[in-house]
């Protein structure tokens, strides 16, 4: 297929080579000259999605790509797609879908995970909003540049996908610091705490696989680790952290979580039940069948 690429970061250079080395037709533009293996340079992004039958961009964020859709609204073709791969803001995505649609070109938010790395190996997850036949019809060429394609809902969807996962990740790695400098200075070896917590009960099931056991189908009875045992646990951790001067701000957060759902009467239930109390602030319930997330499991 003819393809525009627009933006050759670390993210981008890779993810169009994978593209090129798939055998389109590629054209690629940046802000610096980039040669990529395969691809043609375009002096503008004018230039790059002269009759392309895709478009990708891989930019910083929401700025950058709100100012180039203004710039190729009136350059792309009928019957286009542009595929954004920038982890973006979903109020700017939907802006520029709604710009462009009447042009009768389809943006979807496609933005990616798997770092430089899968970008080069083309190991990397692609969480894709928008029009869905258009997701499917270009699926082929998507996994040129991931393993992984999802179609996740209407237009903004990928963005949310992507940014509540980062949102996720960054949030453990603080909880993490936390409890491995808790740890250390309470007087385990570095490794040997690694080498422990990664054979819990927590460290031997992936992350997000947790959250279909209690919290997605909103079962927390009978419970797998009763609360009050939880929160007499997470007690003595922080009571250790007094002990040996490690501050644990994410972990009073978790005790406060706790302690109102001891003052519910929940102790009994299961230890995740505290995740309820989010759902009321939110206002919203976020419940899967669980024959549905045994497919997605299997």
């Amino acid at each position: 297929m003819r393809i525009g690429f627009i933006g050759l970061g670390v993210m981008g250079a890779p993810m169009a080579a994978n593209l090129a080395r798939a055998g389109h037709t590629l054209r690629v533009n940046d802000l610096r000259r980039i040669e990529v293996a395969g691809a043609s340079w375009a002096d503008s992004p004018a230039a790059a999605v002269a009759d392309a039958e895709i478009v990708f961009t891989s930019l910083p964020g929401p700025v950058e790509v709100e100012a180039l859709a203004a710039q190729l609204e009136p350059r792309l073709a009928r019957g286009a797609a542009w595929f954004d791969l920038t982890t973006n803001s979903p109020a700017c995505v939907r802006r520029v879908h709604s710009r462009l649609a009447p042009r009768g070109v389809q943006f979807l938010d496609a933005p990616v995970s798997g770092g430089p790395t899968g970008a080069q190996s083309g190991k990397l997850a692609l969480w894709v909003g928008g029009d869905q036949p258009s997701f499917e019809r270009h699926l082929g060429v998507l996994r040129a540049i991931g393993d992984q394609p999802i179609y996740v809902g209407s237009i903004g969807a990928g963005s949310v996908a992507k940014l509540a996962h980062n949102c996720a990740s960054f949030t453990v790695q603080t909880a993490l610091a936390e409890i491995f400098t808790l740890g250390v200075k309470a007087g385990v070896e570095p490794l040997a705490l690694f080498k422990a917590l990664r054979q819990g009960a927590t460290g031997r099931k992936r992350t997000f696989d947790r959250l279909a056991e209690q919290f997605l189908p909103g079962k927390y009875d009978p419970p797998g680790f009763a609360l009050r045992l939880a929160h007499k646990d997470l007690k003595l951790a922080l009571e250790l952290a007094r002990e040996v001067g490690v501050p644990m701000q994410v972990a009073q957060l978790a005790l406060a979580e706790f302690d109102e759902a001891l003052r519910r009467g929940w102790g009994e239930r299961d230890s995740r039940v505290t995740m309820l109390l989010q759902e009321e602030r939110a206002g919203v319930s976020p419940r899967v069948p669980a024959e549905k997330l045994r497919e997605v499991l299997d």
